[in-house]
């Protein structure tokens, strides 16, 4: 693993612990921007939902943009302007919907800061070392999640969340600037070759079993870990900022373990598939033990929550194997296509689950409404499996 010790590669691994902040940070901020702007569960839902739209929105033209002029000026650029634009007009908010606006700006910040270094990955790694090394970039990344619980609590209590925020906006300007003078553009490959359409990447057979799954896999971690972890322990249990953090805290700290191990786990699994249904069939019961057991116990419900982003990893899982069945000149459409699907899952995951919150919630107690929640995320995960018990195999020599 020596190639994610260059500088480029770490300085597109600090902006990708910017995205995972950006993405987890409103569990926590959620009671202070209820005192403070009138933004509930259901506005931060949305604000939530249109990270992720925004962020999926952009990659089709993020794909172009790699092709056409490289990970570093890609990455710089966007990451510069929607990043830092969209913390400085989170710093100033006065409204929820003034949240909405940061939370686009940031999504299209964050939306290439993975693809740059997948992108790399594909062009310069065979595909049986994509999982390793997607796994890795994204466990270390994922620094960015702790970073946005407990120890965002504690820098919140001692400067405020408006000078936080602007403090953020500095830091994600400087990596901006870090990208664009260390990451060095990866050769494009020989000869003119047949331009990438979106009709030649939906031809590719073996990914219509796995797009299914793809499309949902994230949405459980990503959703839950961002926003409705924060509501569901305030509400049902009565939990203050500090036990919110110190839960997130432990969901971070699961996906970070998660996904620096996956390597190894698909060297002894045999193949990204296998490891794939395994994590995703581990999801599914602990999403099955949150909805009935939901108010049971704080003790049994924190747990399972971390347990929830363990299975993180089986994005860097799923986006390997889709990457073993890309021709060469689709490699750079495809992967940011296959990252489309991914980011607008959670998206869409997550607009749907403001109304299913909201219906459950006018007529169950709060503990049943946040185990209609849960649910809500288990049944599309559940079906995305059983297209993807038929996807071709990607063995690991």
């Amino acid at each position: 693993m020596r190639w994610i010790m260059s500088p480029g590669l770490m300085s597109l691994v600090l902006g990708y612990t910017l995205s995972q902040f950006y993405r987890a940070f409103l569990a926590v901020l959620s009671p202070t921007l209820g005192a403070e702007l009138g933004a509930g569960p259901a506005d931060l839902a949305l604000s939530s939902g249109l990270w992720y739209i925004a962020f999926a929105a952009v990659q089709i033209p993020v794909g172009w943009a790699l092709d056409r002029f490289g990970p570093r000026e890609t990455v710089a650029a966007l990451l510069g302007l929607g990043g830092c634009g969209g913390a400085l007009v989170f710093a100033l908010a006065q409204a929820p919907w003034h949240i909405h606006l940061a939370m686009a700006l940031l999504g299209i910040g964050c939306a290439p800061v993975m693809m740059g270094s997948f992108y790399i990955f594909a062009r310069t790694l065979p595909p049986a070392s994509m999982s390793a090394a997607g796994g890795a970039v994204v466990g270390i990344g994922s620094l960015g999640n702790m970073l946005g619980a407990a120890p965002l609590v504690w820098v919140i209590n001692g400067i405020g969340w408006r000078a936080s925020l602007a403090g953020l906006a500095v830091v994600t300007l400087l990596v901006s600037l870090a990208i664009l003078a260390l990451v060095r553009n990866p050769d494009k490959p020989g000869g003119q070759g047949r331009p990438a359409r979106l009709r030649d990447l939906l031809a590719v057979r073996e990914l219509r079993l796995i797009l299914p799954l793809l499309g949902v896999t994230y949405a459980a971690s990503a959703c839950i870990r961002g926003l409705w972890a924060g509501p569901f322990l305030s509400e049902v249990y009565g939990a203050g900022d500090y036990l919110i953090g110190w839960v997130t805290l432990g969901m971070g700290l699961a996906m970070v373990a998660a996904n620096l191990s996956v390597g190894w786990i698909v060297r002894v699994m045999g193949s990204d598939k296998r490891t794939s249904v395994a994590n995703t069939l581990l999801l599914c019961l602990v999403l099955a033990g949150l909805w009935l057991g939901s108010g049971e116990s704080l003790l049994l419900s924190g747990a399972l929550l971390v347990m929830v982003c363990i299975s993180d990893s089986s994005y860097s899982l799923i986006m390997s194997h889709g990457r073993a069945f890309l021709p060469h000149h689709l490699v750079g459409r495809g992967i940011t296509f296959m990252n489309m699907v991914s980011i607008s899952g959670v998206g869409i995951m997550q607009f749907l689950s403001r109304p299913v919150y909201l219906s459950a919630q006018a007529s169950h107690p709060a503990a049943e409404a946040y185990g209609h929640i849960f649910l809500f995320f288990l049944v599309p995960l559940a079906v995305g499996l059983a297209f993807y018990l038929f996807s071709a195999e990607n063995r690991h020599a």
